[in-house]
């Protein structure tokens, strides 16, 4: 089957290059696996630099095509819509007189979204989306901080109702959809997925101080990632260090906003000297650091997905994360890891304490975590879950304009 994935902001190549985030990474991941399954993959993404081909091939075996939509140079991801017009206007002209045409379009984000049903309306392409984050979601915990574009929330209702499928990938998102009034009939739950030969539980492990805990934490230098939550429970781990891995890169941390009021945080929480800035990593030298870690910690105010708590599950490592959105999903509480209220750095102090005193307990949680991740969330089940999507609504667009 030919499949059409559209991200107009998160590029695959990012990921190849070792700089990807979440959604990067996720198209890259998603589009090999369904290569692996036999389907004939392009990812169309936007350009944002001239000297940028027209077209890649990846290793991998997808292909990836820059739209020229908008300038040719980085523009911040929500100043990003006035050019989604432009955006599907091209792909329609490429769907309609190239060589190739889709057989599914599947979008990737509410702007890409937008692009995909533009291009999509009069041929026939049945279009899937996956969110990946809601707008609703990020006003109800950013308030005034968020800068989403206005109308966010009425466009990705209308998509919902446009679009053929819609991708949930946690039991949280489907009741953010329900409320946002996507039909029921349309969603399919189809969980992200983790590369299992990238994140193992052997391999090499960061250095590390073997007569200290070691408590790690991944993600972005920025408000609601839960960092602050990390530090304020150190406390209660008075032998533990904590590593906070992300951000900018080393060198760059000291000039970070972010960074600079976590560090004067734990200057004043009296634990600067167990608190340890890493600092942007490569991906592919994320296992050593997770598989150094005798627990994950993974406590943001709230996650649509996290591929985190996943790369550290298939590393071996128990993982406490808060009950909010695909986490809840992912760490079963009292199994694979432990779960505890958003912005609550009295309970994760709590929950450090007893996992970091009971060896057993961690090394029972390590054991289910991985089991749980390899009967549940590689990507090779991912692709042929929505492969099954994808062959209904192609089924469905090919039968519809015969009844008509």
């Amino acid at each position: 089957m030919r499949i059409a994935m559209i991200s107009e902001h998160a590029s695959p190549l990012t990921v190849l290059g070792g700089d990807g985030g979440g959604q990067d990474t996720h198209v890259a991941e998603l589009a090999a696996a369904l290569v692996g399954e036999g389907h004939d993959v392009r990812v169309y993404t936007r350009r944002d630099a001239v000297e940028l081909p027209d077209v890649v091939d990846t290793s991998a075996g997808y292909q990836v095509r820059h739209v020229p939509a908008g300038p040719a140079m980085r523009v911040p991801q929500n100043d990003l819509l006035p050019y989604m017009g432009e955006f599907g206007r091209w792909m329609a002209d490429q769907w309609r007189h190239g060589d190739w045409r889709p057989d599914v379009a599947h979008a990737h984000f509410w702007m890409s979204g937008l692009a995909t049903v533009h291009a999509a309306r009069g041929t026939d392409i049945p279009v899937v989306l996956t969110y990946h984050a809601l707008g609703s979601v990020r006003r109800r915990h950013q308030g005034a901080k968020d800068t989403s574009p206005p109308g966010r929330i009425s466009y990705e209702r209308a998509l919902g109702r446009a679009a053929d499928r819609v991708i949930a990938q946690c039991q949280d998102e489907v009741g953010e959809l329900v409320r946002l009034g996507v039909p029921r009939s349309k969603m399919a739950l189809v969980p992200s997925g983790v590369n299992e030969q990238m994140f193992r539980p052997d391999g090499p492990v960061a250095p590390r101080d073997p007569t200290r805990p070691r408590i790690l934490t991944v993600g972005r230098m920025a408000e609601g990632t839960g960092f602050q939550e990390v530090v304020r429970a150190l406390p209660a781990v008075p032998d533990a260090e904590c590593v906070v891995v992300g951000g900018p890169p080393a060198e760059l941390l000291p000039a970070d906003g972010f960074a600079r009021r976590l560090t004067a945080l734990a200057d004043a929480c009296g634990v600067a000297d167990r608190v340890r800035l890493v600092g942007a990593v490569p991906r592919e030298e994320m296992g050593t650091w997770y598989r150094s870690a005798d627990v994950l910690v993974t406590v943001p105010w709230y996650e649509p997905f996290g591929l985190t708590p996943l790369e550290g599950m298939a590393c071996g490592v128990p993982v406490i994360g808060t009950n909010v959105g695909g986490i809840a999903d992912t760490v079963v509480d009292g199994l694979t890891g432990d779960l505890v209220p958003p912005r609550d750095s009295r309970a994760l102090g709590a929950a450090l304490r007893r996992l970091l005193a009971d060896k057993v307990r961690r090394f029972a949680y390590a054991t289910a975590a991985l089991d749980r991740v390899r009967s549940r969330y590689s990507w090779k089940r991912c692709a042929e879950q929505l492969g099954t999507v994808y062959a209904t609504v192609a089924a469905i667009g090919q039968v519809t304009p015969a009844a008509a």
